[in-house]
């Protein structure tokens, strides 16, 4: 269904495997020895269903053996140092640090280039711990390897500028943790390079490739050139990855079809598969001990650490002891002064409380005498109004008045006429009622008369 038989024909199904193995007693010890999950591994690579794990030590041996089939890792080493690369020689490698590191390496290759330098392909299973201190250490042992090579063979000749550069390439396939805080890069060079600038080689240079992370990328970038390519062969075995592979990059076809051809061979892959399985389990089981003694080592170093805290936390602790006991005595003292002050301090707020319901009631009596203020503020406006009306009025009577001033002085210059002419005549008046009273008089004598005359008169009748 994933088409891989579409490139390669040879490829056989599950149950033709199945039967071959059922009918050899070799081999059907083999495969029962493996777990559900192993014997269904096998099967899926063998039959097609998924593809290679290239990073298989049989199958990466088959791929890149420099010896028979130079021109893949000239191919490969090309694009990872951006130059032409052609092998002069296979060297061989510390094999005391491959007996040592053997659960971590999958392959170690060192060859020597045609310009003289010295390339070590390593590709590890799981990224070692300290992994830049373990590549320097490595590098230069390949460097004094090659200076004893070359000085013993240029004898008196021998000049450093002999020595080439030393490229220590590593693949991991699970990468240390230093590489994850950098999930976008997949391919890091690293050389000594001047503070100033000055330009010196000192030869020794250096390219870590996490696959693990490249497969990240690859998920979400495809891949997008030759070296990408190389990278996916290595490290994907998911149809989904080697289709559009095959498809771009043909090559590749030719190197697959050699490995389904060695998976024809059901009993060699078998045995390559055990050995890739005990080899892992040793790799699980010399990991978890070097994580141990990794982590026992830490605790030691912590231990004496905290032993050396403890001592100075001890000191620390008499001197603080001696601070203590001062510090108490002053703190005593302070609580005593500390009550009287609360004592003062008590008074105050409630002196305080009392001002401010005084201050209180002192503001709302000012609110009520500034309402008041601007009541009588409005009143104040309103007989300035009227004030100003009534200063007009009195200027219209003051007006009025100086004309009836001059109207009575007047009036008073014809009084006086009036009173002297009433003089006059109140002298003729007295006169007038003088001889009035004389006349009044005289009538009444004569009334006297007339009315004894008329008794009289009565009388005689």
């Amino acid at each position: 269904m994933n088409n891989l038989k579409n490139y390669f024909p040879m490829i056989r199904t599950k149950q033709e495997i199945l039967s071959e193995i059922q009918n050899s007693d070799d081999l059907s010890a083999i495969y029962d020895s493996w777990t559900p999950e192993q014997q269904n591994h096998f099967l899926s690579f063998c039959s097609g269903e998924k593809g290679i794990s290239i990073l298989t030590d049989g199958f990466i041996k088959e791929i890149f053996n420099p010896e028979y089939a130079p021109e893949r890792m000239e191919d490969f080493l090309s694009l990872l140092l951006h130059q032409p690369v052609r092998i002069r020689s296979v060297l061989p490698n510390d094999s005391a640090r491959i007996a040592g590191e053997s659960y971590l390496i999958i392959t170690d290759i060192v060859i020597e280039l045609y310009d003289g330098s010295i390339a070590n392909l390593e590709i590890q299973r799981l990224g070692y711990m300290f992994p830049g201190q373990r590549s320097a250490c490595y590098s230069a042992d390949l460097l004094l390897r090659q200076y004893r090579r070359v000085r013993s063979r240029k004898q008196k000749r021998f000049s450093y500028k002999n020595i080439q550069n030393v490229y220590t390439i590593v693949l991991y396939e699970k990468s240390p943790s230093e590489f994850h805080a950098f999930p976008n890069d997949y391919v890091h060079y690293l050389e000594a390079v001047s503070d100033t600038g000055i330009k010196i080689d000192l030869l020794q240079k250096y390219i870590f490739v996490p696959l693990d992370i490249f497969q990240k990328n690859l998920h979400n970038n495809g891949i997008r050139n030759r070296l990408e390519a190389w990278l996916a062969f290595l490290s994907s075995d998911s149809p989904e990855i080697i289709l559009p592979l095959l498809k771009d990059y043909p090559s590749f076809q030719k190197l697959y079809e050699e490995l389904y051809t060695l998976c024809q061979n059901t009993g060699k892959v078998m045995n390559m598969f055990s050995e890739e399985l005990a080899i892992l389990d040793r790799n699980t089981e010399q990991y978890m001990m070097d994580e141990m003694q990794a982590e026992i080592d830490r605790i030691k170093t912590e231990k004496t650490q905290i032993k050396a805290e403890i001592s100075q936390m001890r000191a620390e602790k008499d001197e603080m002891c001696a601070e203590y006991r001062k510090i108490r005595a002053e703190y005593d003292e302070m609580r005593t002064e500390n009550d009287e002050m609360r004592a003062e301090y008590r008074k105050i707020c409630a002196e305080y409380d009392e001002m401010r319901t005084e201050n209180n009631e002192m503001r709302a009596k000012n609110n009520e005498m500034r309402a008041e203020n601007d009541e009588m503020r409005a009143k104040n406006n309103e007989m300035r109004a009227e004030n100003d009306e009534m200063r007009a009025k009195n200027n219209e009577m003051r007006a009025e008045n100086d004309e009836m001033r001059a109207k009575n002085n007047e009036m008073r210059a014809e009084n006086d006429k009036m009173r002297a002419e009433n003089d006059k005549i109140r002298s003729q008046n007295d006169e007038i009622l003088a001889e009035n009273d004389k006349i009044r008089a005289e009538l009444a004598a004569r009334d006297k008369m007339i009315a004894d005359l008329k008794r009289q008169l009565a009388s005689r009748d």
